[in-house]
């Protein structure tokens, strides 16, 4: 939802061409998917993109940086130390962060009857419980800049729900409520101009995606507005456009 208001404000001046020119943005999850694009959109916006994915995917992120003239960081946010190994890279060689984008996410479908407990904990944790220690973390050292944006990818299964994804389900629809409770928190609202927002995407055709059985799928595509699966850069420019300065 865009709150809009009628108060005047004072106009910007803005590099309408490359609009992030000269910020740093840290794209989790971006060795493919929704997270490559991103890190895409972003540097044709002019940011400096730090691609951050697990060890496993090292080669495609140093790849992907080496074209768009970013960085690559392999830390595995399974790890119950990821948000300090993040926060020592800031600190020691990025200065501040602009710009974060928590994309990384995983799956571990099963009905809830036959999900063994720690594909529940897996997903609750990279899904949404590493987000929140990330950004507590990355606030409470004054990490971020002034008019710093933070974008979490959500999904429409976190609103609507999802056969065989209550696991999966819950994590997103605590991302979309743990944006919105951030939203109107002390630490954003005392923060010199910081945002915090959630994209929800519906089905996109991504590796991920691929992955489900293939009527569940031609099923998510149709029920999207234009009965197609949507396509990584769609969300992309949707978080393009919430770090946008104006």
């Amino acid at each position: 939802i865009l709150h809009l208001s009628n108060k005047t404000v004072r106009l910007k001046k803005i590099n309408w061409k490359q609009p992030l020119k000269g910020k740093t943005a840290i794209v989790t999850g971006a060795a493919q998917g929704i997270g490559l694009d991103t890190a895409k959109s972003l540097a044709r916006d002019g940011a400096i993109v730090i691609c951050l994915d697990i060890p496993a995917n090292k080669s495609q992120i140093k790849n992907l940086a080496n074209s768009i003239g970013g960085h690559s960081l392999a830390i595995d946010l399974g790890d119950e130390d990821a948000a300090q190994q993040i926060m020592a890279t800031v600190g020691s060689q990025l200065g501040v962060i602009d710009i974060i984008v928590h994309n990384a996410g995983i799956t571990r479908d099963k009905t809830i009857a036959n999900m063994p407990e720690h594909f529940w904990d897996q997903v609750i944790d990279i899904n949404l419980k590493k987000v929140i220690q990330i950004n507590a973390l990355l606030l409470e050292k004054k990490a971020f800049s002034p008019n710093a944006r933070i974008i979490c990818i959500s999904s429409i299964s976190g609103i609507a729900g999802n056969f065989g994804q209550s696991n999966y389900a819950c994590s997103k629809s605590g991302i979309a409520g743990y944006v919105e409770a951030m939203s109107k928190s002390v630490e954003i609202e005392q923060s010199k101009g910081i945002t915090i927002n959630a994209i929800a995407p519906g089905f996109i055709e991504t590796k991920m995606t691929q992955q489900i059985p293939l009527m569940t799928r031609e099923l998510g595509r149709r029920m999207n507005s234009l009965s197609q699966g949507g396509l990584p850069l769609d969300i992309a420019e949707g978080v393009s456009f919430f770090c946008h300065p104006a």
